[in-house]
């Protein structure tokens, strides 16, 4: 089970020859189980700081991580101007999740126009008509509603954001679409590990969270009516609807944002987790080493990350990823990868 209360998370123990990371909590699972299995191959660990996509940002750019990791990423110019660069290592869906007494898992459905307002505080009862009308026959109490949100700058928040600025355009102009947003109600949690405890002990509860921390923590998902109209539910099939229309091919700097993609099939809040490294790295043995790791992660972690419903990068996508890693620099102009 994911530690609810983990501001940090240690894989592996501190070596001089591990690898040194932090940023978003989203893709935590995965990277826990791929460092283990990595760990036990190579010898090499993996010191990962699950910290939120802001964090991770300011720690590669503080330099005191060899790379960070945001499920935000970096528009083209950001990257130049800082001096990165930025490849998706992986994919996955985040839901809604909620804590109605009973109401299992994937009985309630609701659309973002409904969970807008509830985030706008404008709709404060579980029995609202708003949310009666999208589930006939299903026995919802008056239970007042208690949104959670995400307190620190998280890539999660901005896929959030994003899905329901598109829905609403009241929360677009209220909130709008960011790492780190002015909520207008609800209760702040740090991190994916917060927000699934705080929902999982508040009566009433909304949240959203990456699904494998719905899983691992046996939170009530809900389903979502999607881009095309159709109510989907929260499973691999239906984020790899959403990835498959992805054109990384045409993303400058692999910049791209997943939310809302059209598909009967697609799961509306899809997004896609990014590493980031500095193209002329003080430390070019230390990229190394986690270029690595991420072409092992590429190459042999596909069915762990399917067993926890991430998405596994594409081997096209893949391809071009590990040619853009040719133009990482040590100090001495040499290329710091090669396979």
């Amino acid at each position: 089970m994911v530690a609810a209360a983990a501001a940090v998370v240690m894989v592996g123990a501190a070596q001089a020859a591990d690898i040194s990371g932090a940023g978003a909590t989203f893709p935590y699972p995965i990277y826990a189980k791929w460092a283990e299995a990595y760990k036990a191959k190579t010898g090499v660990g993996l010191n990962y700081q699950s910290i939120g996509s802001g964090g991770g940002i300011k720690q590669i750019k503080a330099k005191t991580v060899t790379f960070g990791a945001s499920d935000m990423p970096l528009k083209a110019e950001e990257l130049k101007e800082a001096g990165l660069q930025q490849f998706p290592m992986i994919m996955g869906g985040v839901v809604p999740v909620v804590n109605v007494k009973g109401i299992a898992p994937g009985q309630i459905q609701l659309d973002g126009p409904t969970i807008a307002k509830i985030y706008l505080g404008q709709i404060a009862s579980w029995d609202d008509p708003a949310i009666k009308a999208q589930n006939p026959g299903l026995n919802l109490p008056k239970t007042s509603i208690v949104p959670v949100y995400r307190s620190d700058g998280s890539g999660t928040n901005f896929l959030w954001t994003t899905y329901l600025s598109k829905e609403d355009k009241e929360f677009a102009e209220r909130v709008g679409a960011n790492t780190s947003v002015q909520w207008a109600a609800g209760l702040g949690a740090k991190g994916n590990e917060g927000v699934a405890n705080m929902v999982k002990l508040t009566d009433g509860a909304i949240g959203y969270v990456e699904y494998a921390y719905a899983k691992q923590n046996t939170l009530t998902y809900t389903k979502l009516k999607n881009h095309d109209g159709k109510v989907v539910s929260p499973e691999i099939k239906a984020f790899q609807a959403a990835a498959a229309g992805a054109d990384w091919a045409n993303a400058p700097g692999f910049y791209l944002v997943l939310v809302d993609q059209p598909g009967a099939d697609s799961w509306p809040i899809t997004g896609a987790s990014f590493i980031l490294v500095y193209s002329q790295p003080q430390d070019g043995a230390a990229v190394a080493e986690a270029l690595k790791f991420f072409d092992w992660a590429y190459n042999n972690g596909q069915a762990a990350a399917e067993q926890l419903d991430y998405v596994p990068m594409p081997a096209a996508v893949v391809a071009q990823v590990e040619k853009s890693w040719s133009t990482v620099k040590a100090a001495d102009g040499k290329p710091v990868w090669s396979k």
